[in-house]
């Protein structure tokens, strides 16, 4: 298995991480705790997860449901050293303390949390799930201002939030640090904070990325670039979309849009013309279109490594059955001729 050094840390993970958001929803503990057995034995060692998993719906009754779940696993297997976790801290949000978004209380709090119910001494990677200023990822593109962002509060955050990451990095509780659905000038303003104070970079940006979501092909890629940052993404494969699963509108029973409807926004008359125009680019190179979309992520020059989920055991075999799946010079003629025609399509 092939493996990326994260940003400037030591953290090497390999190119594909597993995806953990279903588990304790969608997906019951004993087939989560399957699915991680599953990935290891195929050379899998990441994981990623969130206190505010599982989602589909996410709920406050459920917030770290996951988490225990991967920290039962934990226990029972013995096997923690085998394994790489990633979690995320809530942003602002009525799903977890009441609202309060991240601060130095809060990040403490969050971190001791995930600790107890991930049953581990040490987090290998800790995210901010999304800035406390807020985002412009989730489909909020579109109404994004932030000329109404407080610069001066979002500075004395993040000096707030900076001095305390080092503090948890110093008591041995998290190696290292990383963002989700940030900005380039997030990222930026994180790492120039580390560099002038001595805090601990943020190594690692989780932001969607796929063949219909890519807008981090410009600024974000040359801050990954410039700043030595590892992108991991998530959602390659579009919520779904990219399966050909919701062909002709089919909704099947148990799948992630059978629950919420338009995939959070992912679903527009675009994205299906998008959708349908890649499932049969694979078909005319006599390839699965999991394996194209998976494929092709990975090799992207910023990536750091692709999170896939899987709701169920033989959803996952059929993603690990790829794992060793090369684009052909053709095939990556075919996607960026398909890009052109369908730039952007959510």
């Amino acid at each position: 298995m092939k493996l990326k050094k994260l940003g400037k840390s030591d953290l090497e993970v390999p190119i594909w991480c597993l995806g953990t958001m279903t588990f304790g929803n969608q997906t019951p503990e004993a087939d989560g705790h399957a699915q991680i057995d599953a990935a290891l034995d195929a050379g899998l060692t990441f994981m990623d997860t969130a206190e505010m998993y599982p989602v589909n719906p996410a709920k406050a009754e459920t917030v770290g449901g996951t988490e225990e779940i991967i920290g039962n696993w934990v226990a029972k297997s013995g096997r923690r050293n085998d394994v790489l976790i990633a979690t995320k801290i809530v942003g602002p949000s009525q799903l977890a303390r009441d609202g309060r978004g991240i601060d130095a209380e809060t990040l403490r709090e969050a971190v001791d949390n995930s600790l107890g119910r991930l049953q581990t001494d040490v987090i290998d990677l800790f995210q901010l799930h999304w800035p406390q200023r807020g985002s412009y990822h989730f489909r909020q593109h579109w109404t994004f201002a932030p000329e109404k962002q407080d610069r001066a509060a979002t500075q004395a955050n993040m000096e707030e939030v900076m001095a305390e990451m080092a503090r948890i990095r110093d008591a041995g509780k998290v190696r290292h640090f990383g963002t989700s659905n940030e900005s380039a000038w997030g990222m930026t303003r994180w790492n120039q904070l580390a560099a002038e104070t001595g805090g601990p970079r943020m190594e690692t940006v989780q932001n969607e990325y796929s063949l219909l979501c890519r807008m981090y092909d410009t600024d974000m890629a040359e801050m990954s670039h410039q700043e030595e940052v590892s992108l991991l993404a998530y959602s390659p494969l579009a919520a779904g979309l990219l399966t050909g699963k919701y062909a002709g509108g089919a909704r099947p029973e148990g799948s992630r849009a059978s629950i919420n409807g338009d995939l959070g926004g992912r679903i527009t008359p675009r994205a299906e013309a998008a959708t349908e125009a890649y499932v049969a680019l694979a078909a005319e190179h006599g390839v699965d279109p999991v394996h194209m979309a998976l494929a092709w992520a990975a090799e992207r020059p910023f990536m750091g490594s692709v999170i896939f989920g899987a709701t169920t055991m033989p959803q996952l075999q059929h993603i690990l059955s790829g794992m060793e799946f090369k684009l052909t010079d053709e095939l990556r003629d075919g996607i960026a001729s398909t890009y052109r025609d369908h730039p952007l399509p959510y």
